[in-house]
């Protein structure tokens, strides 16, 4: 079974149910994508799923600390 290499996430089971309700069996499988990625200097094939290869490319983000004066507004 095919699986994400960051995150864990695979393929899950679940059932159709149309508006007859005549339940069948299917699968949810990830949106699983195989991409190059640079890990320690070298440049390492994995398998990623399609949001995990959004958040990697995204640059970390920092969090803005409240100040004490707009906490106080009531």
């Amino acid at each position: 079974m095919a699986k994400c290499e960051y995150c864990g996430k695979h393929t899950q089971f679940g059932q159709n149910n149309p508006f007859s309700q005549k339940k069948t069996k299917r699968t949810f499988k990830a949106n699983l994508q195989k991409v190059r990625v640079i890990e320690n200097g070298q440049v390492v094939p994995r398998t990623l799923c399609a949001k995990c290869i959004k958040t990697l490319g995204k640059p970390p983000r920092v969090r803005k600390k409240k100040s004490g004066a707009e906490q106080q507004e009531v």
